[in-house]
């Protein structure tokens, strides 16, 4: 178990790289601006073209991506103990199939974003609510059930959005490829995904203990006074809500929520420290927001003033991992 001070000192740094990742969001752009815009923006001391753009484009995009990241990444470490799979990620139950049906079909509707993002959320509650009426139809909960029911209903949510793109007209397809694939341009309000990822946070960090036991299999911790069933539970539903929000603010952004709790627990392992939820939640949010913030901010300047999907630089960063983890896999089990 990590000592307390180092634990704070590991947590300060990488509150530390998420500060850092937002002033280099707010730095950078098709626009330059000096550090005393920046400094001006933020104080609000200031008015200005510059400090405009900071304030009313820059940084709530910045405030978004941290949040999805966060948001995914702790979903994504929740789901792992879920799971009892360090490979499974947020979006393996199918949430985010659901919002891309909701969400496109709004496109196809010509509706305006407000009911873009109203439909993606719909969709993905409603994905959750099928997921769990699935699996747990007769009173059973299996990790394989849950995880089998998740894949089915992701293949059909992606079966219905190749139909939607294929009646499409060409006009509405840039839009679709680009949610698709994760666009935080279009991003309205960060305030909504930072508190839920300040509430969920704050609501798994009091069951630390329940979930380092469950992460060890369902006998040990039965046996030790957890109540298993209902953890689960709760892991289920905040995790999908929580990807349910990443989803709507920010499209399907990939490998986040796979990669950083991997990570993290790698490094936290490497270190002598375990996997302890105590730290590898926290840890996990503030990696996985700095992550997404520095990947958006490559996204919109390494082409300006042209931007490319978030999710494909994600994407091109979580493969290689992925498939590093995967050939690791099969040793570790050993």
């Amino acid at each position: 178990m990590p000592t307390r001070r180092r634990a704070l000192l590991v947590l300060a740094a990488l509150a530390g790289l998420a500060v850092l990742s937002l002033l280099v969001a707010l730095a950078a752009g098709s626009m330059a601006v000096s550090f005393n815009d920046v400094v001006h923006a933020i104080g609000g001391s200031s008015d200005g073209l510059a400090v405009e753009v900071i304030r009313g484009l820059r940084l709530p995009r910045a405030l978004a991506a941290f949040a999805c990241g966060g948001l995914l990444a702790l979903a994504g470490a929740l789901m792992q103990v879920l799971l009892r799979n360090p490979l499974a990620d947020p979006y393996v139950l199918g949430i985010s199939g659901g919002a891309a049906v909701g969400a496109l079909s709004a496109m196809l509707a010509g509706l305006a974003l407000a009911f873009i993002n109203l439909f993606a959320f719909a969709g993905a509650f409603a994905a959750m609510l099928v997921v769990f009426g699935l699996a747990h139809g007769d009173s059973s909960w299996t990790r394989t059930r849950l995880l089998l029911t998740g894949v089915i209903v992701a293949s059909g949510c992606g079966a219905v959005v190749a139909l939607i793109m294929t009646i499409a007209p060409e006009d509405e397809l840039r839009g679709m490829l680009f949610w698709l694939m994760g666009d935080l341009g279009h991003s309205s309000s960060p305030w909504p995904a930072l508190t839920l990822l300040a509430l969920g946070l704050l609501a798994m960090l009091p069951f630390s203990r329940e979930l380092n036991l469950l992460s060890r299999g369902d006998t040990l911790a039965r046996a030790l006074g957890v109540s298993v069933d209902r953890v689960k539970f709760g892991i289920y539903v905040l995790a999908s809500l929580l990807t349910a929000v990443a989803v709507t603010t920010a499209g399907s952004i990939g490998f986040i929520g796979l990669v950083v709790p991997h990570l993290v627990r790698l490094a936290m392992i490497r270190l002598g420290w375990g996997n302890d939820q105590r730290l590898l939640l926290p840890a996990s949010v503030l990696f996985g927001g700095s992550l997404l913030v520095l990947a958006d901010t490559l996204a919109r300047s390494v082409i300006a003033p042209q931007q490319l999907p978030v999710g494909v630089l994600t994407a091109l960063l979580g493969v290689p991992v992925f498939l590093f983890l995967l050939g690791r896999q099969p040793h570790e089990q050993r």
